[in-house]
């Protein structure tokens, strides 16, 4: 059953007008058909910071959808949704098995960094220098990786890699 959108706006109104007409005139399973209906209702879920309902959405989109690209999509976002909970393990967790379906997911390789990095400042307050080191390498290996796949993005983590030195180190 489709999710009432509470805050929908003409955008989110036409993306659902136009994925109800691609779900009826392309030839998928019925299987497929529920997957993505529950994929779009947990990012619609997720998008209103309704995290308990997008996650059970997404697990059922899961349980549904055989397509390892799609998959990789609706496990990426659930990854989302536990570091925005301040689950990093857990997210790391979800965004490397989203990487093992889909290599091409600059965004997973973006959103490790990030964690590793956070981790990286945390461990530099506690005077950890070695644990600091060691996260920031790792932040570095994965964005280099993110800008890889997508050059003209993350500039931010560009700059922060010429700035410590670590933007062509191996």
């Amino acid at each position: 059953m489709p999710r009432l959108q509470k805050n929908d706006n003409f955008i989110d109104k036409t993306f659902t007008v136009l994925a109800d007409i691609i779900l009826k005139i392309l030839p998928t399973t019925k299987e497929e058909k529920q997957a993505f209906c529950y994929y779009r209702d947990g990012m619609s879920a997720q998008s209103e910071g309704e995290y308990a309902e997008a996650l059970e959405n997404y697990y059922e989109a899961l349980r549904l959808e055989e397509d390892p690209y799609d998959r990789s999509y609706i496990i990426y976002n659930i990854g989302l949704i536990y570091a925005s909970n301040g689950e990093h393990i857990k997210a790391l967790e979800y965004y490397h098995q989203s990487l093992e379906l889909n290599p091409r997911l600059p965004q997973a390789f973006n959103n490790i960094a990030i964690i590793y990095h956070y981790q990286g400042l945390k461990a530099a307050d506690k005077q950890d220098n070695n644990m600091s080191k060691s996260m920031f390498d790792k932040a570095a290996e994965y964005w280099k990786q993110a800008i890889y796949l997508a050059p003209n993005n993350y500039i931010e983590a560009q700059n922060w890699l010429k700035t410590t030195g670590r933007l062509n180190n191996k």
